[in-house]
């Protein structure tokens, strides 16, 4: 029984155990300017949350495990996983800082700061033409591959933005699993285009001046509909 049960608890966590680490927004401020032209600019400056899911479903697995050792009826000591221990704390804080040496070489990457504690201080910017769709962050190396903020073409002229990574993840987002750890979302975004706005889903709209339409999220770990616009820009 226990080494089925075992079998069993492993083949449920190692598609999370496989993802490795999975990165979230803290506090932070973030810009989108979409031109009719199709230049973009995009910023964020704020922290970024780095959540071990290889640490939490090994430790998950553990007491796992040790429950399914476990006799019917048996009362046995207390299985609940246990945090982890100073030696891989000190070794995720090794591996953090490593990770920010890499990250502050990349293209866009103006500064890249751990501070402890699985959290970094970012400050990205970058800009190009929408001929192709633009994700941020994505970095196989360094484990990025659940991209926060995508814009998509769609059709010969529009484009959409989307910032999945700012609200609440449906279980898609993360192999049909909810998200290890609450939210610690704080942060604004910003979206500036003198393109037509299609259609957005700010409920209080946007603010138009001199030709530039400007459209503001507050975003918390409450918010559930993640920032969103269609815009119709020059045609390839």
């Amino acid at each position: 029984m226990g080494k089925w049960f075992r079998a069993a608890a492993l083949a449920l966590i190692a598609p999370l155990m496989l993802a490795g680490c999975l990165f979230m927004p803290g506090k932070f401020e973030s810009t989108m300017n979409v031109r009719a032209d199709r230049s973009f600019t995009f910023t964020y400056k704020g922290e970024v949350l780095a959540v071990d899911l290889a640490g939490m479903t090994g430790q998950m697995f553990a007491g796992l495990a040790a429950m399914g050792d476990k006799k019917e009826g048996e009362e046995g000591a207390d299985t609940a996983p246990k945090g982890p221990s100073a030696e891989d704390v000190a070794k995720q804080d090794a591996d953090n800082r490593e990770l920010a040496a890499k990250l502050s070489k990349e293209p866009g990457y103006n500064k890249v700061e751990y501070r402890g504690n699985n959290v970094f201080y970012v400050d990205f910017s970058t800009s190009g033409t929408l001929t192709h769709s633009f994700v941020y962050p994505y970095n196989q190396d360094a484990g990025m591959v659940l991209p926060w903020v995508a814009i998509e073409l769609r059709g010969k002229d529009m484009v959409r933005v989307k910032t999945p990574g700012f609200a609440k993840q449906d279980s898609s987002a993360t192999g049909g699993m909810s998200s290890p750890e609450e939210s610690k979302t704080d942060g604004v975004f910003t979206l500036t285009t003198d393109a037509e706005v299609v259609s957005q889903n700010n409920e209080e709209g946007g603010t138009k001046a001199g030709g530039v339409t400007t459209i503001r999220w507050t975003l918390t770990p409450a918010t559930e509909d993640a920032p969103t616009a269609v815009l119709r820009v020059k045609s390839l």
